[in-house]
């Protein structure tokens, strides 16, 4: 497969087998997934779609975005270079007849070019080795002014120093803890989301409530969220081998040379959360 990082392939494969995503009975957990799925499409434009209208979702994992898009489509092309993860994936959406399944990379063209109506890429191309061909990729599969989603790690900006100084700190974890084997690297993370993130993420929620602006808070999009949700976070986090941040002008820069146009970012979390139409 091109413009992929084998190792990480992998690593996601084995995350998405053990955080599977899937929605159940639990009532709680469906309106947290779907709380989630809100703030990564709270800015696409769904009732601009045709009837008729297929997409991509590029790098889909666990298929956990793709249950909620694909009651809105025609077809939905799911497409991820792990094959256990796309098996998860089959699980997930095995109740919607309207969904293809491609196990391939961003750069394999297993769609025809110029053949989307529309596509989002989330989570994934900070995950690879060229980012910006991949978006050039997705670019290629999408008709004239088909809306694109895309979510980037951004590099923190806009946040203070001290923010950042914690964040330099945790990536020295990620560098440390990623290569371990599967099982010590599923234990570090469960134990870093209880230790770290659930005290942290809770004492931003007894903030919010009481009136404190917790924007510059770590983990201040956590403090509604369950351990699964956590749990899940830190092993994505801490397990990737790989991983790039972007500034907002970087990412306007890259959408803009791969031939997108009209490209607005979401205000909330997380960042940077961005839509741009084919020009």
């Amino acid at each position: 497969m091109k413009n992929i990082d084998k190792k990480v392939v992998d690593d996601f494969g084995k995350e998405w087998e053990k955080y599977n995503q899937k929605i159940s009975s639990k009532t709680n957990f469906n309106n947290e997934l779907k709380s989630a799925w809100n703030q990564y499409f709270d800015i696409f434009p769904f009732d601009d779609l045709k009837e008729d209208a297929q997409g991509f979702d590029m790098g889909c994992g666990s298929g956990r975005w793709a249950q909620f898009v694909a009651d809105k489509v025609h077809t939905l092309n799911c497409v991820d270079p792990s094959e256990k993860a796309l098996n998860v994936a089959k699980k997930n959406l095995l109740e919607f007849q309207n969904v293809n399944f491609y196990n391939a990379s961003v750069n394999d063209e297993v769609l025809e070019k110029n053949s989307q109506d529309f596509g989002y890429c989330l989570g994934v191309l900070h995950h690879i080795p060229n980012t910006l061909d991949g978006i050039k990729a997705c670019s290629k599969l999408l008709k004239k002014d088909a809306p694109f989603l895309l979510y980037l790690y951004y590099n923190l900006e806009n946040k203070p120093f001290l923010f950042k100084l914690i964040w330099r700190v945790s990536d020295l974890i990620r560098k440390t803890v990623s290569p371990l084997p599967s099982y010590i690297k599923e234990l570090i993370t469960v134990l870093i989301a209880y230790f770290i993130y659930f005290p942290i993420a809770r004492f931003a929620l007894l903030c919010h409530r009481m009136g404190i602006n917790v924007e510059n808070f770590p983990l201040t999009d956590y403090k509604n969220k369950s351990f699964y949700f956590m749990k899940t976070d830190a092993l994505d986090r801490f397990g990737t081998r790989l991983e790039k941040r972007f500034s907002k002008q970087e990412i306007i820069d890259m959408l803009t040379v791969s031939g997108f146009k009209d490209i607005k970012f979401s205000e909330g979390n997380p960042r940077w959360v961005c839509l741009s139409k084919k020009s």
